[in-house]
């Protein structure tokens, strides 16, 4: 008897070890995750909008030409989609908390080295770099919120995409007060982000030195699984198109404003409201989502106040009331990120639909802000270019429409692609079936007993005597 307590003891330990070991220390190392999450989350856009900032300043000071200036600013989008695909594959080798860790590193290891050269090659070098940490903690992030909170996945998303809304913020607003208290030094101004990652990396090592990292990472949603997955392709879709928008709108709302009369402060106040609502709109979205069975309504809801902004944004007037809608409709990307966990059931699940959305969405949003601003040189006016925007927005209602339904990738793919073993809805469906497979085993073999077949002749037990005695032995 003791021996059967023992390995049911076993059991127990290390399922607390390998499935939720935050719960054996009351709570406290869930905390610590929900902390080191929003401390990376920070940091995933400091990289981007620090240099966006102070762009001129850096042009001239590395001498920059007009091509590595337009390749610096495309360098954001096209590092999130190369490196967001080879984040699944990262974290199945070194797991999410030291990918996340290592992510980390990245970021500050990249931002540091930049803040120190003075020429373009080492720069753009370094600045790929820590990019490439961003991507990575974008796909991973979403991820570990569904291993380590799945039941408060909303609750988690929404820390993650407020953070992530209010590093934004900060490092486009900070960088030029701390340049110009640094005697107008742009290396000084770029380094001091360097720090905020390094911050953010306390939590992920005291979790790697505390915590053990799971070795039984559920198999991986093939490649070929996503691609035949229109969850996945919707998903992709939507990102794709709200980051168009997004981009487009950071990018040239000040020049629209600045032709249409208002000064560099006041196009420069706009902007500043346009990007802080972000913070309260990523706060409400994800709960709102959360308690949703199926997000359409707000799907056509953020469509409509886009529709509504671009509208009166081409009217040239009270341009500043067209803008707050148009960043209220910006809930399309804290939607999305809310959608990654949503649309999956197990954290591999997760991981592959974050990758594959958001590096084929990366990948669609990079031409956006490009091909606007060839329009708009064409055409000379803002009517042409914001047809794009009206497309795009076409695009993003079809695909949202699919992607919000009550729908799972695992539903879809049809290779067992991420785990299912590990799932528990998956676990008893199996269970389920198995189930019923062997009651009707049996009642073959009961049919087949009572007409005398002596195939049906049921396996004989094991003497009690031998079962007795090993219990014995397991005793002593």
């Amino acid at each position: 008897m003791r021996g059967d307590v023992a390995a049911m003891s076993a059991v127990v330990t290390r399922r607390a070890v390998l499935g939720a070991p935050w719960r054996a220390h009351g709570g406290s190392m869930a905390w610590l995750i929900a902390g080191g999450i929003a401390l990376a989350a920070l940091n995933l856009r400091t990289a981007v909008t620090s240099v966006g900032t102070v762009l001129d300043q850096v042009s001239a000071g590395l001498g920059l030409s007009a091509a590595m200036t337009g390749l610096l600013t495309t360098l954001p989008v096209m590092s999130f989609a190369l490196f967001g695909a080879l984040t699944p594959a990262m974290s199945r080798r070194m797991g999410e908390h030291r990918l996340l860790l290592g992510a980390i590193v990245l970021l500050a290891a990249g931002q540091a080295v930049r803040s120190l050269v003075d020429s373009a090659v080492p720069f753009m070098a370094a600045s790929a770099v820590a990019l490439a940490g961003g991507a990575v903690g974008n796909v991973v992030i979403p991820a570990l919120i569904k291993r380590h909170f799945p039941r408060r996945a909303g609750a988690m998303t929404t820390v993650y995409s407020t953070a992530l809304a209010a590093g934004t913020m900060v490092a486009a607003a900070a960088t030029v007060p701390v340049q110009q208290a640094a005697g107008g030094n742009w290396h000084v101004a770029l380094g001091v982000w360097a720090a905020l990652a390094a911050v953010a990396a306390i939590p992920w090592l005291a979790l790697r030195r505390g915590e053990p990292e799971r070795r039984d990472t559920p198999a991986r949603a093939g490649a070929d699984g996503l691609l035949r997955s229109r969850l996945a392709w919707a998903v992709a879709g939507y990102f794709g198109s709200q980051s168009i928008i997004a981009y487009v709108m950071f990018g040239w709302l000040p020049l629209l404003l600045r032709d249409n009369g208002y000064t560099a402060g006041q196009a420069g106040l706009v902007l500043a409201v346009f990007t802080g609502l972000g913070i309260p709109v990523s706060m409400a979205v994800p709960a709102l989502a959360s308690r949703l069975s199926g997000q359409r309504p707000l799907v056509i809801a953020f469509a409509a106040l886009y529709a509504v902004g671009f509208a009166g944004l081409l009217t040239g007037q009270a341009l500043w009331a067209w803008s707050i809608l148009v960043a209220v409709g910006g809930g399309t990307f804290p939607l999305a990120l809310a959608m990654l966990a949503m649309r999956t059931r197990t954290a591999a699940g997760t991981a592959a639909l974050s990758a594959f959305g958001q590096s084929a969405g990366y990948l669609i949003a990079g031409a956006g802000p490009i091909t606007f601003g060839l329009l708009h040189q064409v055409s000379g006016g803002w009517a042409l270019p914001f047809g794009l925007l009206f497309a795009a927005l076409a695009v993003q209602v079809v695909t949202g429409w699919y992607a919000a339904a009550d729908r799972t990738l695992e539903d879809e793919t049809s290779s067992a692609p991420t785990g299912r073993r590990h799932d528990h809805v998956s676990r008893g469906v199996r269970d389920l079936v198995v189930g019923r497979g062997r009651r009707s085993a049996e009642k073959a073999r009961r049919a087949r007993a009572a007409d005398g077949g002596s195939a049906a002749r049921p396996r004989l037990a094991r003497p009690a005597g031998r079962r007795g005695g090993r219990h014995r032995s397991a005793s002593r």
